[in-house]
């Protein structure tokens, strides 16, 4: 099996800089946070960025497998707290084209493909150990 591995580091406070993918990235907490310098994005808003992302991607792969003209897309991914977690992750889709029916055909093939949503579905065995 394949495995995709991307890296942290500890900057200061609740700040970190993330190597994914030999893309550079500043993950923070907001500065209402003791130790957050608002420097970046949260964990969880990258959890739903790539909720988002990867749906986007998904219906995009999909129209275009199908030859559907696809315009205007955005993807909002919308978690709901319960303490330390999301509860819910709501994912609405906008098109201007295509809407309806055809719409709805898009979103449930793009369900099939998407990988993140498809992990999050069924969650992946998760361990911690030290180095």
């Amino acid at each position: 099996m394949a495995e995709r591995t991307v890296s942290a580091v500890w900057e200061e406070g609740l700040r970190c800089s993330v190597d994914a993918g030999g893309f550079p990235l500043t993950v923070d907490e907001p500065t209402s946070v003791a130790g957050g310098t608002g420097r970046g994005p949260q964990p969880t808003e990258l959890l739903l960025a790539s909720v988002s992302s990867c749906f986007t991607l998904a219906v995009a792969h999909s129209a275009a497998k199908r030859d559907i003209d696809l315009r205007g897309l955005r993807v909002d991914a919308t978690g709901t707290y319960d303490g330390p977690r999301f509860v819910a992750i709501r994912i609405t889709v906008h098109a201007d084209a295509p809407q309806g029916e055809e719409l709805t055909r898009l979103i449930t093939a793009a369900e099939r493909v998407c990988y993140v949503t498809n992990t999050l579905r069924l969650a992946p065995e998760i361990e911690i150990r030290s180095a």
